[in-house]
C-alpha cells in the first residue's frame, strides 16, 4: 500500500503510522507548518508540510498515493467555526485534491461516534441510524461525513466512527488519569451514562480493513470495544491500576454545564485550549454514548481485540513512565 496520512503526528495518527510502516507500507505523512513531528522520529517515512485548510498544499500530498487516510482535524476549539474550518471544510479540500488527480484513490476518513451524537441507555446507535449531533464538534464530522460521501461518483469513500479512543499518548482522557492521581472521582448527578470506548490498536485495525477491504467503500463503520463503561467504573479502574483511593466529588450537572462555558471564555480569552470545555461538559451530561460493531464485524471481519481493563493499565503506566501523572 502507498499511503497518504493527515494527521499523522497526533495520537492516532503516529499509531496508524506506526503500524503502516510495520507492514513495509509506502507512507507519506502531511504535518502542519510548526507541528511536532518528534513522535515520527526514527520512522522511515516521507515528511511533507501542509495543511487540510490550505488547498494548495494538498496536490502534491495526494499524487502517487493508493490510500489517504484522513486523520486531520481539531478536537477543541472556543469557537464552531474552528471546528467546521477544519474538520470541514479540510475534509473538502482533502476530497477536491484526490478528484483532481484523475487516478483511483481510496478516502479513509476518520470519523467519530460524536457525528452520530448520543445513544439511549438500553440501546446502542447503529451506522443506519440519522446522525444528529449535539455539539460543534460533532456537527464538524457529521458535516465531514456528508461532505466525503458527496465525491462518491469520483473517488472511493469510507468512514471510521470511534468511540473515545484510549491508549498511550492520548490527551483527550488523560484528564480523568490526573484527577485520580490527585486522589479524587467524579461523580455527575443522575443515572448510569453507559460508554463506549476503544483502544487506539483496534482503532488502526479497523482504519487499515477500510483501506483494503471492497465491502468498505461508500460504509461508515463504528469502532468500539466489546463492552461498555461508566465514567465512575473508568476512574474506579484508573485508581485501581494506580493504587490510589479516591475521594468521590460530587458534581451537578449545572455546574459541569457553567464550567464548561467558561472553560470556553477563558480559552477565548487566552488562547490556550483547557482539559475542560462545552463540548466535554456535553458530552459527559448526555445519557449514553454506545455504539454497536455488529456491522463492522459482519462485513468486515473486525474484532476488537483489547478489553477496557488493559487499555486504562496501559495507559496509566505510559503517562506514569513520562511523567505525564
Amino acid at each position: 500500500m502507498r499511503a497518504l496520512v493527515t494527521g499523522a503526528n497526533g495520537f492516532l495518527g503516529t499509531w496508524l503510522t506506526r503500524r503502516l510502516v510495520e507492514r513495509d507500507d509506502f507512507v507519506r505523512c502531511l504535518v502542519r507548518r510548526g507541528g511536532d513531528a518528534s513522535s515520527l522520529e526514527g520512522l522511515e517515512v516521507e515528511l511533507l508540510e501542509g495543511d487540510v485548510t490550505d488547498p494548495a498544499s494538498l496536490g502534491a500530498a495526494v499524487r502517487g498515493v493508493d490510500v489517504i487516510f484522513h486523520l486531520a482535524g481539531v478536537r477543541r476549539a472556543p469557537a464552531r467555526d474552528r471546528f467546521f474550518e477544519v474538520n470541514a471544510e479540510g475534509t473538502r479540500h482533502v476530497c477536491e485534491a484526490m478528484a483532481a488527480t484523475g487516478a483511483p484513490q481510496r478516502l479513509v476518513l476518520c470519523g467519530s461516534l460524536a457525528a452520530s451524537g448520543p445513544s439511549a441507555p438500553d440501546r446502542p446507535r447503529l451506522e443506519d441510524d440519522p446522525l444528529a449531533p449535539e455539539e460543534w464538534y460533532g456537527q464538524s464530522k457529521a458535516e465531514a461525513e456528508r461532505i466525503a460521501f458527496s465525491y462518491s461518483d469520483r473517488i472511493q469513500v469510507t468512514a471510521a466512527r470511534p468511540s473515545r479512543i484510549l491508549g498511550p499518548g492520548d490527551r483527550e482522557n488523560l484528564v480523568f488519569f490526573k484527577i485520580v492521581k490527585k486522589g479524587l472521582r467524579l461523580r455527575i448527578g443522575g443515572a448510569p451514562r453507559p460508554l463506549s470506548m476503544v483502544d487506539v490498536d483496534d482503532v488502526v485495525e479497523l482504519l487499515l480493513l477500510l483501506a483494503e477491504r471492497d465491502e468498505a467503500v461508500g460504509q461508515a463503520f463504528f469502532a468500539a470495544g466489546a463492552t461498555t463503561t461508566t465514567l465512575e467504573h473508568m476512574q474506579d479502574t484508573i485508581a485501581a491500576h494506580l493504587g490510589i483511593e479516591a475521594t468521590t466529588l460530587f458534581i451537578p450537572p449545572p455546574l459541569l454545564r457553567g464550567l464548561g462555558h467558561a472553560a470556553d471564555l477563558a480559552s477565548r480569552l487566552t488562547g490556550r485550549h483547557l482539559p475542560l470545555n462545552r463540548k466535554l461538559a456535553r458530552q459527559l451530561l448526555a445519557p449514553a454514548w454506545t455504539c454497536s460493531t455488529e456491522k463492522a464485524e459482519r462485513l468486515l471481519g473486525y474484532r476488537p481485540s483489547r478489553a477496557l481493563d488493559d487499555s486504562l493499565k496501559r495507559s496509566a503506566a505510559w503517562y506514569q513512565q513520562r511523567g505525564w501523572i
